[in-house]
């Protein structure tokens, strides 16, 4: 936790009582002023000179112009010693309340750094602890808007009890209504759980950063040096940790995105995303589509490609983007209908599964279900990556994850199999033997055990090397492997997959059955909860 100073305000005094009723509602605007305004000119000026605007300036960027309703807006704290009796602003370092974006309500609350550092008190907890029951109450996205440092100190323990109160609501919340942590300043110590716990984190490239602990105490424990941004920065967590979904480089993009975000999401989990009107014609062809993929396996191609071409006007919102991009995740639009899309990208890694991918696809994966997002999966996968490192890493527990997540979910669920699909990891991508509703494959897919050349070798290993040309013979085997059980009719003509397809006519097929599955229903077996790898 870090320690903070109080930023210079007012005392607190009450003002003199005014005799009549105009008087005292004229009071009452000057105090409402005064807490709008902040303790001074001189804490804002510093808060812009660092890069970062105000919490006020933030809600309005996030929220529609004139809809925010502020909630104890005059709340002070009530500790005492260290100095803090003396100083009694009001708001105690945090805005909260509700708005709209696009017309739909959202909760929000603003750490305000002008005042304590933005530091946790208990009122400062309690005021979010409220309006954190007002959106679970009411069933619409919580957006919190991090810019504290940490527990206040000098109120001890009941600062800490304060975050507790934060977590049980986190996971309270979870599954049921939407939850953004969009990180704006620092974040440090017990106060970087919040955002794990939520759905989706946004970070702001060299003003916010996350860490347990630290730099000071990394080096006086391990003797490593390094900087706030290097341990803790929104790239790293984009990049390396996968704590960041979102980073960008200056606040108003950030919170920008934290509204397309929202206009992507339904408000709570017993409501559907909300769909749009679409211009963009549901039989579309996509001939482009035949040239962009290439019929051998071996040769990369960017799968991004492939969902433009797909989904509606070419536009998505990719999550974790710089992390795991051997798989890709999004959240798009058919006919103007929200899907979920999971990839894998031949570009990275020949788009294997490996420990960071399983985790990040079945988070995602996780997060759709619970909000009736419906999921399209697009294969193009060589199996799971090998080495030592990834077996003692975990990779079947983590691979586990991703196979749990797609087995659990109820949703509207349709896979594609572009090309490549081997082993292991071509059942975990929604094959159709773990609940997907509908499988669909190009005619350049080969779905089988392992390649050919793998299988070739180990089916015919004795006739290979017994043979007087064994690199003939070899060739020989693998073409007799390839067209045996790999021609991409195999699968079809035995149920595995309901349809070989035009690749042209993907967006079609797509649009298509997702309007029939629309009114899908699947119940789980009644249970408390699962208990998935972890």
């Amino acid at each position: 936790m870090t320690v903070t100073e109080a930023a210079p305000d007012d005392v607190g005094m009450a003002p003199a009582e005014p005799t009549d009723a105009r008087g005292r509602v004229a009071a009452l605007h000057e105090i409402r002023a005064q807490a709008v305004a902040g303790p001074s000119e001189k804490a804002t000026e510093a808060q812009h000179a660092k890069g970062k605007l105000t919490a006020r300036e933030r809600i309005e960027l996030l929220l529609d112009p004139g809809s925010f309703r502020e909630v104890e807006q005059l709340r002070r704290h009530r500790a005492s010693g260290f100095g803090l009796e003396a100083k009694k602003p009001h708001t105690d370092g945090v805005i909260t309340g509700w708005g709209t974006v696009e017309g739909r309500t959202v909760f929000v609350y603003a750490h305000d750094f002008r005042i304590f550092g933005g530091a946790l008190g208990e009122a400062h907890a309690t005021k979010i602890h409220k309006i954190m029951d007002m959106a679970i109450a009411a069933g619409a996205p919580l957006v919190s808007l991090n810019d504290g440092a940490g527990a206040r100190i000098q109120e001890g323990v009941s600062a800490l009890a304060g975050y507790g109160g934060i977590f049980q609501r986190n996971i309270k919340a979870s599954g049921v209504i939407p939850q953004i942590n969009v990180m704006l300043g620092p974040c440090a110590g017990g106060a970087a759980y919040s955002p794990a716990l939520t759905d989706f984190v946004f970070m702001v490239r060299e003003t916010s950063q996350m860490f347990i602990t630290g730099p000071g105490v990394v080096k006086a424990v391990t003797g490593e040096e390094i900087t706030q941004n290097g341990l803790g920065g929104a790239d790293v967590h984009a990049e390396t940790s996968g704590v960041c979904h979102f980073a960008y480089d200056d606040e108003e993009t950030c919170i920008a995105e934290v509204r397309y975000l929202l206009s992507l999401l339904p408000q709570n989990n017993r409501e559907n995303p909300p769909d749009v009107p679409c211009d963009d014609p549901g039989d579309r062809p996509v001939d482009v589509l035949l040239d962009l993929v290439p019929a051998e396996g071996h040769r990369p191609y960017d799968m991004h490609a492939v969902i433009e071409e797909i989904v509606d006007d070419r536009e998505y919102l990719e999550v974790h983007e710089r992390w795991a991009t051997n798989v890709i995740v999004a959240l798009a639009r058919l006919a103007g209908r929200v899907v979920g899309i999971v990839a894998n990208q031949p570009q990275h890694l020949a788009g294997v599964l490996d420990i960071e991918a399983s985790e990040k696809a079945a988070r995602f994966v996780q997060f759709c279900d619970a909000f009736s997002v419906p999921l399209v999966t697009l294969l193009d996968v060589p199996g799971f990556l090998p080495g030592v490192d990834q077996e003692h890493g975990g990779i079947i527990r983590h691979g586990a994850k991703l196979l749990y997540a797609y087995c659990n979910a109820t949703v509207p669920r349709i896979s594609v199999v572009l090309r490549k699909a081997y082993g292991g990891a071509y059942i975990v991508m929604d094959s159709q033997s773990i609940g997907a509703d509908l499988t669909y494959a190009w005619p350049t897919n080969e779905i089988a055990v392992m390649g050919a050349e793998g299988a070739a070798g180990v089916i015919f290993r004795r006739q290979i090397a017994a043979a007087e040309d064994p690199e003939a013979m070899r060739a020989r085997m693998v073409k007799e492997y390839r067209t045996e059980l790999m021609h991409p009719y195999y699968a079809a003509e035995r149920g595995l997959v309901d349809d070989v397809i035009d690749p042209s006519e993907t967006r079609g097929v797509l649009i298509r059955a997702l309007a029939m599955l629309r009114t899908k229903h699947a119940d789980l077996p009644p249970r408390k909860h699962g208990n998935p790898p972890t």
